[in-house]
């Protein structure tokens, strides 16, 4: 009777059941928790502002999510009360809150005409998942899920509201991260390799990263021995097959627990589940194929720079000289400015294109100019420049003076890209809010040798400056070192001039100190 004169039909509307149902979702989880299951999710999956729109429910998302959350958890009090009853004792399980990937992508246009529109913000997604979040922990949820992700820029906006909400409440929160690759090309629909999913997530502060739904169990190998070293949980809830003539699933929970046994004989995952086409029996027959298995052994972090474009790239100490292609800077490219300033833009992508080609590695963008705006331009030209798979297999540097241009830049990216630059000009505070939202993007930062008194000229300077930001990052906000990429300033030398005489080897010099005493940056 709660919606009986609702203006549109809520049926196919799932989650909306937390409302106006709430004791037969407590029902499905009990069959669930009576299987073996140690982890529940929340009926929360559509529980955002896009999904509930068809529905005319946009304005009960929060209270959706908080139903939901409370129904897990009554479930689980109910199940251990049931158990103490027997005579048995209280388990300890856990309420996952799903969030789903939304009915958009922020990656990619929905027309082939246009490559650089998108159908929806990073902004608006953020804002839409803050609501989802709130509700979810407001109802009690142990763990934050965000899963069935085809778009990791989606993903991104998802753990950006996470955080700023668990900043707002002071307290952090589980974040569980399941991706879905799409079909036999072994990549996301935004079109991130394994790898290279891991990798634009790896800044995050998340305690398990895997696969869902899409592909059966037998499927989902090659995907997990791709993470296989990720230093942290690995997850895997695969469906019961892929979907048959009539939309149904095929394999039973028994040929499903025969491959899930083969994971833990690999050492692949630490966390199972199902997906589509799985009941409470599949849950079953995978605690019981489990039972004499342990999980999984977290590797050690390896401290390298991780990023991404749809691909993956990893610096460490062993790696050579990493090629940055710098012709899409309107400061150093007179080509590439006219192009800009003339609203040429697919003519400017083909620079990018061929730097690409020419084998850059990570490929620099900076609009700064007097003559444009600066923010909508890198909006624009960006978006359209993830359109073109050469380039977009590449990590991109979003390079600008300025920090509005830098965080629109952020938005627009689902690798993990570097952030040029950052630094102490404008004092710490300053400073410390801008790293902080650096890493809530997933970026990692170049931070430039410039406090309060100006640029560093000198090594004194120059180590002092470094050392100042290195100890703020790592010991206040806890900045992974390895996100951290200094630019000590290349300054002029070979002028004649008496002070200009030891800057390249103060330079070097510096280089140096940082490797020695800056662990890890």
């Amino acid at each position: 009777s709660l919606f009986k004169d609702h203006p549109v039909d809520l049926k196919g509307n799932n989650d909306v059941l937390c409302l106006t149902a709430p004791h037969h979702v407590q029902n499905i989880h009990r069959l669930y928790l009576e299987a073996g299951a140690d982890i529940i999710e929340t009926n929360t999956f559509g529980a955002n502002r896009l999904g509930q729109l068809e529905y005319h429910l946009a304005d009960r998302v929060y209270d959706i999510a908080r139903a939901g959350a409370v129904a897990a958890k009554v479930a689980v009090e109910e199940f251990n009360q049931n158990r103490v009853a027997q005579g048995l004792s209280s388990v300890v399980k856990f309420v996952a809150g799903s969030i789903g990937p939304t009915s958009k992508t922020a990656s990619m246009s929905p027309d082939v005409s246009d490559p650089a529109f998108r159908a929806i913000s990073f902004e608006q997604l953020a804002a839409d998942y803050g609501e989802q979040v709130r509700g979810l922990l407001d109802g009690g949820v142990d763990i934050l899920l965000v899963e069935t992700i085809f778009d990791t820029l989606n993903c991104k906006a998802a753990c950006y509201a996470i955080q700023k909400e668990c900043s707002r409440r002071g307290e952090l929160f589980p974040i569980m991260i399941s991706g879905t690759i799409t079909d036999a090309s072994g990549r996301l629909l935004s079109g991130q390799t394994s790898r290279a999913f891991w990798h634009s997530l790896s800044s995050y502060p998340i305690f398990s990263i895997g696969f869902n739904c899409a592909l059966g169990a037998k499927d989902m190998f090659a995907h997990l021995r791709e993470i296989k070293n990720a230093p942290l949980f690995v997850s895997v809830y695969p469906n019961a097959g892929l979907p048959n003539q009539f939309g149904g699933y095929d394999e039973t929970a028994e040929m499903m627990a025969s491959v899930i046994k083969s994971y833990a004989e690999e050492n692949l995952v630490n966390i199972v589940g199902g997906c589509c086409g799985t009941t409470p029996d599949t849950i079953q027959a995978f605690s019981k194929a489990l039972s004499g298995f342990k999980p999984r052994v977290v590797p050690s972090a390896s401290k390298s720079l991780l990023l991404s474009g749809l691909e993956p790239l990893a610096i460490d100490a062993n790696s050579r000289f990493v090629n940055i292609g710098e012709r899409m800077n309107i400061a150093g490219s007179l080509k590439f400015a006219n192009l800009i300033r003339e609203g040429r833009f697919s003519e400017a992508v083909s620079i990018g294109v061929q730097q690409a080609e020419n084998g850059a590695q990570v490929i620099d963008v900076n609009l700064d100019d007097g003559m444009i705006d600066s923010k909508s331009t890198m909006i624009h030209f960006l978006n359209l420049l993830m359109s073109e798979p050469l380039v977009a297999r590449c990590p991109i540097m979003i390079d600008s003076s300025k920090w509005d241009v830098l965080l629109a830049g952020m938005r627009c990216v689902q690798g993990k890209g570097i952030v040029n630059s950052i630094s102490l000009k404008e004092g710490e505070t300053a400073f410390l809010e801008k790293a902080e939202e650096i890493r809530r993007h997933g970026f990692a930062a170049v931070c430039m040798a410039f406090d309060e008194n100006g640029q560093a000229n000198t090594y004194e300077r120059r180590t002092s400056i470094c050392t100042r930001m290195y100890r703020l990052l790592v010991d206040k906000i806890s900045f992974p070192p390895e996100d951290i990429i200094f630019d000590p300033n290349i300054l002029t030398i070979g002028t004649g001039m008496e002070e200009h005489a030891s800057y390249g080897k103060d330079y070097i010099d510096t280089c140096a100190y940082i490797k020695k005493n800056l662990p890890h940056a």
